[in-house]
């Protein structure tokens, strides 16, 4: 089993900067990739960005494409989501998965969840 523990949420003006991170323990050996996850208010979870551990490769939602950046410290089995230029549309719930096996979409099929860390983003 792998552990996720998210941190790093909070409340930010729009245009503001936050920076999340994500803590892996356990079998952090077998994971293929990470990546971050949100679900806002009344709406269904939807993908954010993955980075694959071993090698780096990144993939990102067009909502944050260019505004987020997904980045990994193998040492300390951690991956963070440096958020900038923040919106009131990027308020939620936002969550870290990993995915154990190679999947042919970054964005499904994840094993572990974590379980949240709230931003708020105020107009």
């Amino acid at each position: 089993q792998v552990q996720l523990v998210e941190s790093g949420g909070g409340l930010v003006q729009a245009g503001g900067s936050l920076r999340l991170s994500c803590a892996a323990s356990g079998r952090t050996f077998s994971m293929y990739a990470m990546g971050w996850f949100r679900q806002p208010p009344g709406k269904e979870r939807e993908f954010v960005a993955r980075i694959t551990w071993r090698v780096g490769s990144v993939y990102y939602a067009d909502s944050v494409k260019g505004r987020f950046t997904i980045s990994r410290d193998k040492a300390k089995n951690t991956v963070s989501l440096q958020m900038n230029s923040l919106k009131p549309e990027d308020t939620a719930v936002y969550y870290c998965a990993t995915q154990l096996l190679v999947r042919p979409s970054p964005a499904a099929e994840y094993d572990y969840w974590g379980q949240g860390t709230q931003v708020t983003v105020s107009s």
